[in-house]
C-alpha cells in the first residue's frame, strides 16, 4: 500500500519552492492510493438491503425502486445506480411507498412512520414531518398516493392530506374521520374510496371548500381508471430491476455483529431482546470484507444433508451467533435455533445435531429446536458452544482435533433444563471463559475455568459498592466484555456495571458502577448509564466503550469512563434507529458498526488499534496533501497507544500537540491560538507514552 509518508516525503519531490513567506506547490498526483483507503472522520454510512423489489416508479429517465424498504434509482440512459439512505439524502428509514409527480419532477417518499421526504432532480431532499410529529387519535399509515398537477393526495385512515410538491408543504388536510383507501382526480372533481364495514365512494368538486366535510357526497360510481395503481410501472420494468444489484447485504437483520480477520460478520440474533421468539428469519451469515464487498453465506442447506439429518425435523432459521477460526479466515461456525453449522469459503460443509455430535435438543425435542446462541473459538482453535434449554450439555467444546467435550455444569440448570438464553461467550486475558443469561428469568453472568472444568463464578444478583441491590425478575444481563486493562464490563437491562481486574479472582468479587461527578459544587455523583437498557458493548482501540441500547441509541464512553464522548440517537444523527441490538468496531480504521432493528449503519471514529512499535513506513497522515478549502480533521495513523504527538513547522516551532487515541491522532489544521495554519510542510514528531522517541512524518497543507 502506498503511504504518503513512506514515500520519503522530501521537499524536492513535492517540487516545493520557497520565496519569502510564500510557498508554491506543484504536486505530481494526489496520492490516490491513500485517498482510496482513508475515510473522513465523523462521517456516517448506511449498509442497507435492496434485495427484494416492492415498488417501481418511473420518473424522467430514471426508475425509482423501493426494495426491502430501502430506495435506489436506476438511470435508463447511462445505467448508473444511486442508493439513498439516512446518512446522505434521506431523513428517515423504512420506506413504505413512493410516487412521482411529473409536474414538479419530484419524488415523494413516505415512510412507515408517516414521515415524508420530497426528492428533486438533483437528489436533494426536503423533509415534511408534520404528519409524523402531529399527535393524532388515529393511525397515521398512508394507504395510497395519487397525483394531480403539483399536488400529491395522500389517502389516510382518517381522511386525505394534500401536499404541495412545488412549495414543499402540506396544503390542506380533509378530516373525514373515515379510512380512505385511495383517491383520484378527474376533470373538476376529486374522488375517494372509503373502507368500512362495506366499501363505498365519496366525491367533491375541486372548487369547493374541501376542508368542510359537508361538501363531500356519497356517489354511486367514479370514472374508469380514476384510482391509480401504485405499481403501474411494475410490469414494464420488473425484469430490468431484477437484473440490478445495488451494493448491500441481502437482509437488514443484524442482531449480532463480529469483526474478525479484516471483515465484519453479521447474523440476525432474533433472540437479542431476551425473549425466545421464533422469528423464522433466514439463518444467514453476511460478511462485509475490507474492500466493501458483501458475501452472503450458503442458504441452500437442507438438501445437502437429506437422508442423514432428518430434514423433515428442522429448518434453517434464526442464526444467533458465529465465529471465525483464528488460524483460517475461510473457516466459520454459526449457531442457530436448529443446531450448529460449519462453513468453508461461505459454503456449508457440515451440520451438527444430537445424532452426530455432543449437542442436545431443547427439552429433548427433535432437531427443530437445538438452540445455540453463542459460539467462540479460543486461541488454540477449540470451538466453545453455549446451548440453551437443554437437559444437560450446556457448555460444549468441539476441540481442534474434532472431539466433543461436554462437562456437566449443574449451576446452569433451572427446573430440569439449562438457562433460557445463554450467550456472549468471551475468553478473558486470564484464560477464563465468561458468558451471560440474557433472559428475564434468572438473568446473570458466569465464569468457567477450562483448567478445572468448573463454574467458578455465578452471579444472579449483587450489591454495588454503595450497597444498592440489583437483580430479581425482569432483570437481564445482555453482554460481558473485557477492556484493555483487564476490567470486565457487564451490560444489563438496568445499566452498566464493571469488575476491576484486580478483583476478578477474589472470593468476594465486587460488582461496581462508575460514579461520574456532577461538578456543580454539590460533591454528588451519578452512576454512569444507570437504568439504561444495554444490548451490547464493544471496546475500541483507545480503550473506550461503545454501548448500544434497546431504546436510547448508542453511547461512546471515554477511556477513563468520566466522559460521554458521543450519544447518538435516531433523532439527532443518521443512526437508523434508537433500538441498537449490536455494535462492533473495525480496529484498523475505527469504523464503529451498529446493528439496529432497521438495518446496519456505521460511524467513522477517531480511534484505531495501537501498534507495539511505531515505524516510519507505517506512520502516515491523510488527507495529504491537505487540499485548499478542507476544514475537516487531519488524521495520523500507525501510532502506539497514548503516543505523544507534536505538529511542528519546518524550523521547529510548535503548532499543536496532543495524545493518540489508540493508534490514531487527529489535528484540526489550526495552531494553538485557533487559527488555520498557513500553507507549508509540517513535521509530525511522535514519542511513546513513556517518552521514548518515535518517528517523524510530514504533512503538506495547501491554501
Amino acid at each position: 500500500m502506498l503511504h504518503v509518508l513512506s514515500m520519503r516525503f522530501e521537499i524536492r519531490d513535492m517540487m516545493l519552492k520557497v520565496r519569502g513567506a510564500r510557498i508554491v506547490f506543484a504536486l505530481v498526483g494526489l496520492f490516490a492510493a491513500i485517498a482510496a483507503h482513508a475515510q473522513v472522520l465523523g462521517t456516517w454510512k448506511s449498509y442497507l438491503s435492496y434485495h427484494e423489489p416492492q415498488q417501481i416508479v418511473k420518473g424522467g429517465n430514471r426508475l425509482f425502486v423501493c426494495a426491502s424498504n430501502g430506495l435506489y434509482s436506476y438511470n435508463l440512459n447511462d445505467h448508473s445506480i444511486i442508493t439513498y439512505d439516512k446518512a446522505r439524502q434521506l431523513n428517515d428509514t423504512e420506506v413504505r411507498m413512493i410516487a412521482w409527480n411529473p409536474t414538479t419532477k419530484k419524488l415523494i417518499v413516505v415512510y412507515e412512520d408517516a414521515n415524508i421526504d420530497l426528492i428533486d432532480q438533483n437528489d436533494e431532499s426536503t423533509n415534511i414531518s408534520a404528519l409524523y410529529t402531529k399527535a393524532l387519535p388515529y393511525a397515521k399509515t398512508v394507504n395510497a398516493i395519487s397525483m394531480h398537477e403539483q399536488y400529491a393526495y395522500l389517502a389516510l385512515p382518517f381522511g386525505i392530506m394534500k401536499v404541495d410538491m412545488q412549495k414543499n408543504e402540506i396544503a390542506e388536510t380533509y378530516m373525514h374521520k373515515l379510512n380512505i383507501a385511495t383517491t383520484g382526480v378527474k376533470g373538476d372533481s376529486i374522488y375517494a374510496r372509503v373502507e368500512a364495514t362495506s366499501t363505498y365512494l365519496i366525491g367533491a368538486a375541486l372548487k369547493d371548500n374541501l376542508i368542510d366535510i359537508h361538501n363531500w357526497k356519497i356517489i354511486a360510481s367514479v370514472p374508469d381508471g380514476i384510482f391509480p395503481t401504485m405499481n403501474r410501472d411494475w410490469t414494464e420494468y420488473i425484469e430490468t430491476v431484477r437484473t440490478l444489484n445495488p451494493d448491500g447485504p441481502k437482509y437488514n437483520n443484524f442482531g449480532f455483529l463480529r469483526f474478525s480477520h479484516g471483515s465484519l460478520y453479521g447474523t440476525d440474533h432474533s433472540h437479542r431482546q431476551g425473549y425466545l421468539v421464533d422469528y423464522e428469519y433466514p439463518a444467514t451469515i453476511q460478511q462485509l470484507d475490507g474492500n466493501g464487498e458483501w458475501t452472503i453465506f450458503d442458504e441452500d442447506i437442507k438438501g445437502k444433508f437429506e437422508g442423514t439429518d432428518k430434514p423433515e425435523f428442522w429448518t434453517f432459521v434464526d442464526m444467533s451467533a458465529m465465529d471465525v477460526d483464528p488460524f483460517d479466515p475461510t473457516h466459520v461456525f454459526g449457531g442457530s435455533r436448529t443446531g450448529l453449522f460449519e462453513f468453508r469459503n461461505g459454503k456449508c460443509v457440515a451440520y451438527y445435531h444430537p445424532e452426530n455430535s455432543g449437542l442436545k435438543s431443547t427439552f429433548d425435542r427433535n432437531n427443530s429446536y437445538i438452540v445455540i446462541e453463542s459460539v467462540m473459538f479460543d486461541g488454540n482453535g477449540n470451538l466453545w458452544i453455549l446451548q440453551s434449554m437443554t437437559p444437560n450439555n450446556t457448555l460444549v467444546c468441539l476441540t481442534k482435533e474434532g472431539e466433543w467435550q461436554t462437562p456437566y455444569l449443574p449451576q446452569l440448570l433451572n427446573s430440569g433444563a439449562s438457562l433460557a438464553s445463554l450467550e456472549s461467550l468471551i475468553m478473558d486475558s486470564r484464560g477464563l471463559i465468561w458468558f451471560v443469561n440474557n433472559h428475564f428469568t434468572k438473568g446473570g453472568f458466569f465464569c468457567y475455568d477450562p483448567e478445572t472444568g468448573k463454574i467458578v463464578k455465578e452471579v444472579y444478583g449483587f450489591n454495588n459498592q454503595d450497597g444498592t441491590t440489583y437483580g430479581g425478575d425482569n432483570y437481564r444481563v445482555a453482554v460481558i466484555r473485557e477492556d484493555m486493562k483487564g476490567n470486565l464490563w457487564i451490560g444489563t437491562s438496568l445499566g452498566l456495571f464493571y469488575i476491576e481486574a484486580s478483583d476478578i479472582t477474589a472470593d468476594e468479587m465486587q460488582v461496581k458502577q462508575v460514579k461520574v461527578p456532577r461538578n456543580d459544587g454539590s460533591d454528588l455523583a451519578d452512576y454512569l448509564l444507570d437504568g439504561v437498557n444495554i444490548t451490547d458493548i464493544a471496546i475500541d482501540g483507545a480503550d473506550r466503550k461503545w454501548v448500544s441500547t434497546m431504546n436510547s441509541g448508542v453511547y461512546l464512553i471515554s477511556e477513563d469512563n468520566m466522559e460521554e464522548v458521543h450519544h447518538f440517537t435516531a433523532d439527532d444523527s443518521p443512526l437508523l434507529s434508537n433500538t441498537v441490538l449490536s455494535v462492533a468496531v473495525n480496529p484498523q480504521n475505527g469504523e464503529a458498526f451498529f446493528g439496529t432493528d432497521k438495518g446496519l449503519c456505521s460511524y467513522i471514529s477517531d480511534a484505531t488499534t495501537a501498534v507495539d512499535e511505531m515505524k516510519k513506513d507505517d506512520v502516515y497522515a491523510f488527507p495529504n496533501p491537505v487540499p485548499s478549502g478542507y476544514n475537516g480533521l487531519i488524521t495520523v495513523r500507525g501510532l502506539s497507544f497514548d503516543a505523544d504527538v507534536k505538529i511542528l513547522t519546518i524550523d521547529g516551532r510548535l503548532v499543536a500537540q496532543g495524545r493518540s487515541k489508540g493508534g490514531t491522532f487527529t489535528w484540526n489544521g489550526r495552531d494553538q491560538s485557533g487559527h488555520h495554519v498557513a500553507s507549508g510542510v509540517y513535521m509530525i514528531a511522535t514519542a511513546t507514552s513513556e517518552g521514548k522517541s518515535g518517528v517523524v512524518a510530514k504533512v503538506a497543507v495547501v491554501k
